[in-house]
């Protein structure tokens, strides 16, 4: 019994682990870094906040694709060939974003870090 306990709490802590691990073949940027990136018409910008926060602050560059809609739209609103460039509030959606845009085959993703939160 005590190491089914050891087991369940070590998948716990891999778990938990797994949501902070940039995902695998994920550049991360920061806010900075976004700026110079804004003009490169080779790139798709995509805000996965809320319509309300989208609403409330956002760059002009960037589409709302709220976290909870993008797998669905995904692949009928973004080109696989361009890079995406995707931010949230504070680069916790966004990450969780980007790992599921690679699952669905985009090759080039970027995650900005900080998100909105770090924009100025």
């Amino acid at each position: 019994m005590e190491y089914l306990n050891y087991i369940l709490l070590a998948l716990l802590l891999f778990l938990i682990i797994q949501r902070f691990v940039p995902a695998k073949g994920v550049r991360n940027i920061s806010t900075t870094d976004l700026k110079g990136e804004l003009k490169n018409k080779n790139m798709q910008f995509v805000d996965v906040r809320t319509p309300g926060e989208y609403k409330g602050k956002h760059i002009r560059e960037f589409k709302n694709i709220p976290l909870h809609q993008l797998a669905q739209k995904a692949e009928k609103e973004l080109s696989k060939e361009k890079e995406v460039i995707v931010i949230c509030q504070s680069g916790m959606r966004s990450q969780k974003a980007s790992k599921t845009l690679k699952r669905l085959g985009f090759k080039k993703v970027t995650n900005v870090k900080g998100g909105m939160n770090t924009w100025s």
